[in-house]
């Protein structure tokens, strides 16, 4: 019996390649397969792509844990506008949760200090350079 997936698909608005190595140094994510628009069998329609964008990412996997998500450029800059959601990774210890916080916020914004809570020891909010929105945990 097949399951339902359901997966967050990430669009950086001409920034995902650079998203991609931020991630991997940050949170150990490994890219499994990345297609450029230039690569794909069947040209983007007329007027769908930003000039420049042909040697942008149209699709990305890519894993951080056991999880994996998607990404893309998107057709032109500014796609990638993150509102209204945040990803939320949990670590075994504090250190491992206190690394990333600190790897993902760099040049970013903390929007909550870790600290200690009634549900985890030890739990943050951030925004990454890239506006997308994190809550690091350490599981309970």
């Amino acid at each position: 019996m097949k399951t339902t997936l359901v997966q967050p698909y990430l669009f950086f608005g001409g920034r995902c390649e650079e998203a991609l190595e931020f991630y991997g140094a940050a949170l150990g994510a490994q890219v499994d397969m990345m297609m450029r628009y230039s690569d794909s069998p069947e040209p983007a329609p007329p007027g769908r792509l930003a000039p420049g964008f042909e040697n942008k990412v149209m699709h990305a996997t890519f894993r951080v844990g056991g999880s994996t998500l998607m990404a893309s450029d998107g057709c032109e800059e500014g796609d990638g506008t993150f509102h209204g959601f945040s990803l939320s990774v949990a670590f075994p210890t504090e250190a491992e949760a206190q690394t990333a916080f600190a790897a993902l916020s760099e040049d970013g914004k903390v929007t909550l200090p870790l600290g200690k809570t009634f549900w985890s020891p030890c739990f943050g909010m951030l925004e990454d350079r890239f506006g997308m929105g994190w809550m690091v945990s350490v599981e309970a």
